[in-house]
């Protein structure tokens, strides 16, 4: 009897921690970069230039409606026509002053992570008509200590509150497939790294990350997208707050930038909002699926994996069907035609003023801007498928040359969870392996088979996770101690100096 009770209680865990660590990763190219921004700048033109993902019903006033009705979307699975926006990254060159459009690399990943909260296995999906923004366009400094304190102390004042949260959902991963070792987590620094520190240890790029908060108070989106939601304790998963019960699918924007093909050249890297610092990362998104089929989706697609390949709900598109997606061409403002979209003009486009410090405003610059001798649309579209301080001044020597865009899916590494307090858990470093300089990996990289674990432990799950056109795999670990609640250990797919954020 006993036997037959601890059983069952290790069953009830383990549904638990399937489904609190399942999701998928849905691939989406851009379908267009255009001063648009329907949740904050309704009805008229951004200050500042976007990347923009999804429905090509896209516009400077569209909502769900809008969007469901556009002809196609960018991302690879048809039934997924939301928007998914955040400001470009541009490279200033120091001789010229110039501004280019730095490379996406792959297009961007939108993470739909299925986290709940203790004790519970409900996963609500975003409503029809939902919109929310994460980060703060305006921020520009992180107040808080570098690195992180332990994720064991997230709940002790000052952590404990939105304001850290908020700049917490912010992450800066140097990538380098050269140097399997230097894998950072996701989430593991929260400003954008000086040049020098790009160039000597960011040799792949850089992964920009954005986790949204995922506690809805069950009232309509507010004017300002942002005080209907909330983040949990531990920002990506833990508990919501009372005020805000209702868990919804955790989104988490992955996009990598070749920053790398700027390795030999003087300058500075800022984002199309005048930031420099990485701290005014922000992103957008607005529902556009069916309500009832995301519902569905979040009920039964709770594989392991993360494929969107292993949920027999999704229609998945080719990549040439996602990669012909733009923003339909009269959604467009006509005075959007004079930006200078690529490059080649001293000023952003919009004019933003660059600010380094304190709190930025939303006005932009009053000075003249620069004109190129020759007109760049106003929207660019993929033509290919796709230490108390917050930086580092170590100085290298430039390495890189220019990088071509591929449709190399970004993929971070996720942390396998166990029932233990994450908090608590040790992370250790796994065996990866280097992809090569210019990969063209196939849409759906296989699972490599399951390895056999060492004979004085057991698992009861396997996990997969991507790095560029790797897998590596998770075997989770269990550890019964006593009658009472197991104590787990787990193998993290990466390197943390804290408490794994996913």
């Amino acid at each position: 009897m006993r036997f037959s009770t601890l059983a069952l209680k290790a069953t009830t865990l383990l549904l638990f921690s399937v489904h609190a660590n399942a999701f998928w990763r849905m691939p989406c190219v851009v379908s267009g970069l255009a001063r648009l921004d329907p949740l904050k700048y309704y009805g008229t033109i951004s200050e500042h230039m976007h990347a923009i993902h999804g429905s090509s019903g896209f516009s400077d006033s569209a909502g769900t409606a809008e969007l469901l009705a556009g002809d196609c979307t960018s991302c690879q699975v048809a039934q997924d026509k939301s928007a998914y926006w955040t400001p470009a990254l541009y490279f200033q060159n120091s001789a010229t002053s110039e501004f280019s459009l730095v490379n996406q690399v792959g297009g961007m990943l939108a993470y739909y992570l299925l986290r709940t909260n203790a004790g519970s296995t409900n996963v609500t999906a975003f409503p029809h008509g939902f919109e929310m923004i994460a980060g703060d366009t305006n921020q520009r400094e992180f107040k808080y200590p570098v690195p992180d304190v332990d994720k064991s102390n997230w709940n002790v004042e000052p952590y404990n509150t939105q304001a850290f949260k908020r700049q917490a959902a912010l992450g800066f991963n140097c990538l380098d497939y050269s140097n399997p070792g230097a894998t950072e987590g996701s989430l593991y620094r929260h400003s954008l790294p000086d040049k020098a520190y790009l160039d000597a240890h960011c040799k792949s790029g850089v992964r920009f990350e954005l986790m949204f908060p995922s506690c809805w108070n069950g009232k309509p989106t507010p004017e300002d997208k942002k005080s209907h939601m909330a983040y949990p304790s531990l920002v990506g998963e833990g508990d919501c707050p009372p005020e805000f019960p209702i868990r919804l699918n955790t989104l988490f924007f992955e996009t990598i930038w070749d920053t790398s093909a700027f390795a030999d050249t003087a300058g500075q890297f800022v984002i199309a909002n005048g930031d420099p610092t990485g701290n005014g990362y922000h992103g957008d998104f607005i529902m556009g699926w069916d309500e009832a089929f995301l519902q569905e989706a979040t009920n039964q697609c709770t594989n392991l994996s993360g494929k969107i390949e292993d949920c027999p709900l999704f229609t998945i598109q080719p990549i040439d069907t996602s990669t012909s997606c733009n923003i339909t061409e009269s959604n467009i403002p006509a005075p959007l035609a004079k930006d200078v979209v690529s490059g080649g003009a001293t000023t952003l486009p919009g004019n933003p003023a660059i600010v380094s410090t304190g709190y930025a405003s939303d006005a932009p610059a009053a000075s003249s801007s620069s004109s190129p001798s020759s007109p760049i649309s106003s929207v660019a579209v993929s033509s290919a498928p796709a230490t108390s301080t917050s930086t580092s001044t170590s100085s290298a020597q430039p390495s890189s040359s220019a990088a071509s865009v591929s449709h190399q899916a970004p993929g971070a590494l996720f942390a396998a969870k166990s029932s233990a307090d994450p908090a608590t858990e040790v992370s250790s470093p796994s065996t990866l392996t280097t992809p090569s300089s210019s990969p063209s990996p196939p849409a759906v990289t296989p699972a490599p088979a399951p390895q056999s674990p060492g004979s004085s432990q057991s698992y009861f799950s396997t996990e997969y996770a991507t790095k560029g056109q790797d897998v590596v795999e998770v075997l989770w670990v269990e550890d019964v101690v006593t009658v009472t609640a197991p104590s787990a250990r787990k193998r993290h797919l990466h390197k943390h100096r804290r408490g794994g954020v996913l």
